[in-house]
């Protein structure tokens, strides 16, 4: 008996640790047109507090505003435990993002964003009494320029979901922002339709926990909105479906659950995430708290030899048993910088140099070149200038890569993108919302995106 005992705390002693699995439980709290929607996140806060869990409330600035003028310092006592993010000033009055942004340029798009975006920041500051942790974009209406413009308010984390772009199903890095986004099968809820069967859901929990766990741990996205709790319409596809204007004199609150209804959708959440607290390698945390579970955003250092042989392969990011490395770090790498936080190009590129073999001289200026853009813009150059004629930044790298050094000049390589393969290729499938125009599309959007998946890698776990 003793020698079976013996033998049986062996083998938990050698058996191998669970990887955690984090769970980021995330809600936009947006409705500012339906009172019960304001006592809705009360009680979601209030109930997670009691069970000793944190989420992130994702605010609309015109939702603080609507609160503070009703008086509700009850649910700014009872939010502010938690984590407190942004969701833009006004959501869904129109103009939406994608499409004020969709007809501008990387510059021009990151100024109009901040312009008009700044003074929600800065009210939610006001009355949390703390900046936003992230940001996340009002439904489907996602844009690229978004990530300049919150870098230059303070925010560097986006915490939401869509299919614009993403990586393996789990967080990652783009224009030096940490994005939870595009989560696929690791994006998860409990449903609260009538006749769901919450153990379905849970089994689906299970699944998605067993499998990142097998992995070496991960992030489960699971997200909701206080208002889904006490409506059975949202308060935005009542007042501007299609992105039609309505006055606010014209607004109208939507469809209410009965008081029964609401009571059940809550029990839901309270089982649910009962139940997932229960899951020994489960750990919640708030979108405050992502940047202490990954690597930072500057990788090791790494051999030139290797970055050479990969980007003279495939000009894409990355990944190590060291690190995780961006298609800029591995350029900043061959260019004998220390990789630095920098925007992708800010438009595309074309070669019309007509040679086969680049002087050396001529390729050395562009390589000088390149690194003042760099250290002077933060940014990637679109092209390099040889002379009159110019390589785009692809085949610049390509061609970098692929540099013997001799002393003659360096053979032309046409470089492939491969990381723009992780940006949607529908422009219309994205961008579905009842809130956008109808038809509404934004190819515009996405072709920046692809410049932007230069920055882009994959988030690694510590």
């Amino acid at each position: 008996m003793l020698r079976h005992l013996l033998l049986l705390l062996l083998f938990i002693a050698v058996a191998p640790a669970k990887a955690t699995v984090y769970v980021l439980l995330w809600f936009d709290t947006e409705d500012y047109i339906e009172p019960a929607s304001d006592d809705a996140a009360l009680r979601i806060a209030n109930d997670l507090s009691a069970m000793g869990v944190r989420a992130t409330f994702k605010v609309v600035g015109e939702k603080a505003r609507v609160l503070e003028a009703r008086g509700r310092r009850d649910i700014f006592h009872a939010l502010t435990p938690h984590d407190i993010g942004y969701h833009t000033d006004w959501h869904s009055v129109p103009p939406a993002p994608a499409v004020y942004l969709r007809a501008l340029g990387w510059l021009e798009g990151a100024a109009e964003f901040e312009r008009r975006e700044r003074q929600g920041i800065a009210d939610i500051t006001r009355i949390f009494g703390i900046a936003p942790s992230c940001y996340g974009q009002p439904g489907s209406s996602w844009a690229p320029q978004a990530l300049r413009a919150l870098k230059r308010m303070g925010i560097d984390t986006y915490v939401d979901e869509g299919s614009q772009i993403g990586v393996n199903e789990q967080p990652f890095w783009l224009d030096g922002v940490l994005n939870v986004f595009n989560m696929g099968q690791y994006s998860l809820r409990a449903s609260l339709d009538i006749g769901a069967r919450i153990s379905d859901d849970i089994a689906r929990f299970d699944a998605a926990v067993k499998k990142l766990s097998a992995q070496g741990g991960g992030v489960i996205s699971i997200y909701y909105h206080p208002t889904e709790f006490v409506t059975t319409e949202f308060w935005d596809g009542v007042n501007f479906p299609g992105g039609r204007m309505t006055e606010p004199e014209q607004w109208k609150s939507p469809q209410r659950r009965s008081a029964e209804d609401s009571e059940r959708c809550f029990n839901i959440l309270k089982q649910y995430v009962e139940y997932a607290r229960t899951r020994p390698e489960v750990q919640f945390l708030t979108a405050r708290e992502l940047r202490r579970i990954f690597d930072g955003l500057r990788p090791p250092a790494l051999d030139r030899s290797i970055a050479a042989r990969h980007m003279a392969e495939h000009i894409t990011f990355l990944v190590t048993g060291n690190g995780s490395y961006s298609a800029a770090d591995l350029l900043q790498i061959l260019l004998g910088l220390e990789p630095r936080d920098v925007e992708g190009p800010s438009e595309r590129g074309q070669t019309n140099f007509e040679g086969a073999m680049i002087p050396r001289s001529a390729f050395e200026r562009a390589k000088k070149d390149a690194i003042s853009a760099i250290e002077t813009l933060n940014r990637l150059p679109a092209n390099l200038w040889l002379g009159s004629q110019q390589l785009s930044l692809i085949d610049f790298a390509a061609t970098l890569a692929s540099d013997s050094g001799a002393p003659a000049g360096v053979a032309l390589r046409r470089g492939k993108p491969e990381m723009e393969q992780y940006v949607a290729r529908n422009p219309t499938a994205p961008f579905r919302w009842p809130i956008h125009p109808e038809g509404f599309t934004a190819p515009e959007l996405l072709d920046l995106a692809r410049l932007q998946a230069w920055t882009l890698k994959p988030a690694r776990l510590r």
